[in-house]
């Protein structure tokens, strides 16, 4: 009997605990930087509403507002922007002219985004000198058909980023695949290393890489941590930056998330640089968390891609941070410490072809990122192979894979079947019908999320990156990427997508039919607002 009360005595006990401990999680949450930021902007957003809801009072200033939500829209239909943008902002303002019409201006000329292209461009023309394509490779590329040349004068024209030839490429199907090379290659630094990422994750991976960073800080290693702000809400606790800099590594992060409407915290950091001694570099999708290198599972097997460059190209990467780095500090910025000399590296067989790093710059009114898809969509002859994550399109992008499908292009993409944001799902799959019947080959990796973002065509020419299909990554996020010409790990990544369709499930109209209407529905006004969130 006595054991029969002792049972039910420690299931009471028990159960108290688990009580407690939810009760702990709840408080934790509520009380929590993400909870107390996110209600701070809401209440602007609200009190903003308010402010302008109250004018409802006057017919006159009504009036008024009808009248400049009309010239609101005029400008708006006058502006360079892109199409989809310009209806995302019509619908709000039709519907809710006080509100709309507040909320463009407020956009329209909050000086956050302002100051920060300020910021970039002298960054950039400070830069302009050291990142210009040899003349022995403007030379050489000129023999070239002229998709390689059109492509690397629009790069270095347009976006000041160089082409190299002596560059060996590495390509990981896998963030399983990259993690111990580039765990290798950290225990060789012995002058610098720069780290630059969208997410940073306590976990197996991160705490491995942070060991062998605080060790290298310790032997005299120069190591500088940049991460995007985001992970100022959840992923990283407070006062994080200051912990890292004890153990002698300098960090910055960018944009921290703040209680206060920006725009400028609307631009993301969505880049991922590893940087070593200048002699090696890390391209791709891959952040520093376990499920990137499926050490957790989050939304199945996570499949991911990337690329790591040992030669010249890697000057690029090595700019792209520093730029990054000082693009809030006062005077000139320090570069040429951190390069080696232009022919440091010897050609070979595996550093045949052409390599460009380029990034994106959301600031700067030059679309880059997306016009390198457009280019490849519109000059490939035989196939464009594609992966990503999220695909909200544009009608530009949405026009050029058509196009290249009904003028004979084999166009695949293959997309995650377990998504890690329905909504965003949701709205990719509305494309469906449309991309289907203009003979674009659709694919769902069965597996799980695909995060790898890939563009593939005709054997001589790839993407790898950090730049998806969606308005975020192709208009508002800094990204960066790497373009390969005529390289022969081009192979290697062309077989890989073979072997990723393998693993997918070829989709069909009835298969978008037999999604619930609700899901359909909710993609269908979700994709109205795409441009705005």
């Amino acid at each position: 009997m006595s054991d029969t009360k002792s049972a039910a005595s420690r299931i009471r006990e028990t159960g108290k605990k688990a009580r407690q401990k939810g009760m702990g999680a709840l408080f934790r949450l509520i009380f929590s930087r993400t909870m107390i930021t996110l209600l701070m902007l809401a209440a602007q957003i609200y009190l903003l509403y308010k402010m302008f809801s109250l004018v409802r009072l006057s017919a006159q200033i009504l009036a008024l507002f009808y009248v400049m939500g009309a010239i609101a829209i005029v400008v708006i239909i006058n502006s360079d922007d892109n199409p989809d943008f310009k209806m995302a902002w019509i619908i709000p303002i039709c519907i809710f002219p006080i509100f709309g019409v507040a909320l463009y201006l407020f956009i329209s000329v909050n000086p956050g985004s302002r100051h920060l292209r300020r910021q970039m461009s002298v960054r950039v023309e400070e830069t302009r000198h050291l990142m210009r394509t040899e003349h022995r490779v403007i030379e050489k590329i000129k023999a070239e058909p002229s998709g390689f040349r059109n492509i690397s004068y629009y790069l270095q024209k347009n976006n000041i980023m160089p082409v190299y030839d002596h560059t060996k490429v590495t390509f990981f199907p896998l963030g399983d695949d990259q993690y111990p090379d580039l765990l290798s290659e950290l225990e060789k630094a012995t002058d610098f290393i720069f780290l630059e990422y969208f997410i940073v994750h306590r976990g197996i991976v991160w705490d491995s890489v942070l060991e062998i960073l605080k060790q290298k800080a310790a032997e005299g290693v120069e190591v500088r941590l940049m991460y995007d702000g985001m992970n100022t809400l959840k992923a990283l606790p407070t006062g994080y930056p200051k912990m890292l800099e004890k153990a002698g590594i300098k960090v910055r992060v960018f944009e921290p998330i703040r209680p206060l409407l920006s725009t400028a915290q609307n631009h993301r950091d969505h880049r991922k640089i590893l940087v070593i001694d200048g002699k090696v570099a890390y391209n791709g999708g891959v952040n520093l968390s376990d499920e990137y290198m499926n050490l957790e599972e989050r939304f199945g097997h996570w499949k991911d891609t990337s690329v790591k460059l040992e030669g010249e190209a890697v000057r690029s990467f090595t700019v792209m941070f520093l730029q990054m780095w000082h693009l809030k500090d006062k005077g000139f910025a320090e570069y040429d410490r951190y390069l080696l000399p232009r022919g440091s590296f010897p050609s070979g067989e595996d550093r045949k072809g052409y390599v460009i790093p380029f990034n994106d710059d959301p600031l700067n009114h030059k679309d880059i990122a997306k016009d390198v898809y457009l280019d490849i969509l519109y000059k490939a002859r035989e196939y464009v192979h594609i992966m990503t994550p999220y695909l909200v399109l544009d009608n530009e992008m949405l026009t050029a894979l058509i196009f290249a499908a009904r003028r004979g292009v084999d166009v695949k993409i293959v997309l995650p079947h377990v998504p890690d944001k329905k909504v965003v799902f949701s709205m990719a799959r509305t494309h469906y019908p449309q991309l289907l019947d203009g003979g674009v080959e659709l694919y769902e990796y069965l597996p799980g999320f695909v995060h790898a973002k890939e563009f593939i065509t005709d054997d001589n020419k790839a993407v790898v990156g950090s730049i998806n299909l969606d308005f975020r990554s192709l208009y508002l996020h800094f990204e960066c990427a790497t373009l390969l010409l005529k390289t022969p790990v081009i192979t290697d990544i062309e077989k890989d997508f073979q072997n990723t369709l393998q693993k997918c499930r070829k989709v069909d109209l009835q298969y978008y039919v037999d999604l619930p209407i609700a899901y359909r529905v909710m993609g269908q006004v979700a994709r109205l607002f795409a441009p705005l969130v």
